[in-house]
């Protein structure tokens, strides 16, 4: 993870689902089989169902699994319940670690990350919370959310430019064939920084399975209510055409068109691991079998022509 002592598994398990479309009792069996797997790089975030994946994580670690197996990361900044959305100020931050550490029952988190940019605290005051974390002891590495490029930048140039401060090792962003908006300027400031991409939603919020080819099925995140919105950006024609081509490249290879997705993201240079967030058991046991996937380049290139200009 960007020039530091940190190693974390390609594939990262995310936690969003879980309490809400996700049982405890179904996460614990995505958990126990992501780590026989090999995998380390659990993500979740202190907002993600209230608190539930959080909690639901804690007592999985306070149970068959063992803390020092995984690579745990969470994320703060986000204040739906507050008088403003988003708080950046050292007094919220720590406030927030400190409630992460209780909800997963651990003394620390190996990554924390600054969830989202707030532009009414100065960036000096955001970092040095950070850097209190890191010598506390209650964060191992620390890193970002969703910012944009040029919010990326500045806190990296301003972490660099103090010495022996703990630098920003990762970036997380929405990243894949339906969304390449990070290649525009993202990728290239987390190079510049040393830092690494987190690449969230590799597999187009799930249009990249091809499962909505032929319409919406029944138990899809499109046919929930609640999630149909996340989804239906990419179910346009463009993503169509992008769509197609991914099942040309995975019928060519003998392999199916979320292993194509999948592998194209979690092997961009520059991205240390690409987060999945399956809903079933079924759904991770699928993206775990593909683990071993790898495209040759002249496929690589022909998606990136094919989906060259994506960014919704």
């Amino acid at each position: 993870m960007g020039r530091s002592g940190l190693w974390v598994s390609r594939t990262a398990l995310g936690t969003m689902t879980w309490g809400k479309d996700t049982s405890e009792e179904e996460a614990g069996q995505q958990l126990t089989a992501f780590v026989d797997a090999g995998g380390t790089l659990v993500d979740t975030a202190d907002i993600y169902t209230g608190g539930q994946g959080e909690r639901i994580l804690g007592r999985l670690l306070r149970g068959a699994m063992r803390r020092e197996d995984l690579v745990v990361a969470t994320k703060s900044g986000h204040t739906p319940e507050g008088y403003r959305p988003v708080d950046g100020s050292r007094r919220h931050l720590l406030a927030s670690l400190d409630a992460s550490l209780r909800r997963l029952q651990t003394d620390y988190v190996d990554l924390w990350q600054l969830h989202v940019f707030d532009p009414h605290t100065p960036p000096e005051e955001t970092l040095d919370a950070m850097e209190t974390a890191v010598t506390s002891g209650k964060a191992r590495y620390v890193g970002t959310g969703d910012l944009q490029a040029w919010q990326f930048a500045t806190l990296a140039t301003w972490q660099r430019a103090r010495p022996n401060r703990a630098p920003l090792v990762s970036a997380g962003t929405e990243y894949s064939l339906l969304n390449r908006g990070a290649d525009r300027a993202l990728r290239p400031a987390v190079a510049a920084a040393d830092a690494h991409v987190i690449a969230w939603s590799p597999l187009g919020r799930g249009v990249l399975s091809a499962k909505y080819r032929n319409g919406v099925p029944s138990d899809s995140r499109a046919a929930f209510p609640h999630m149909a919105p996340y989804v239906e950006p990419y179910l346009d024609d463009r993503s169509r055409r992008v769509v197609e081509s991914v099942c040309t490249a995975a019928e060519g290879l003998g392999v199916s068109p979320l292993a194509v997705a999948l592998s194209w993201a979690r092997d961009q240079q520059g991205v240390a691991a690409a987060v999945v967030g399956p809903r079933t058991l079924a759904q991770l046991q699928e993206i775990l079998s593909v683990e071993s996937v790898e495209l040759p380049p002249k496929i690589r290139d022909a998606l990136d022509d094919a989906t060259s200009g994506s960014g919704h």
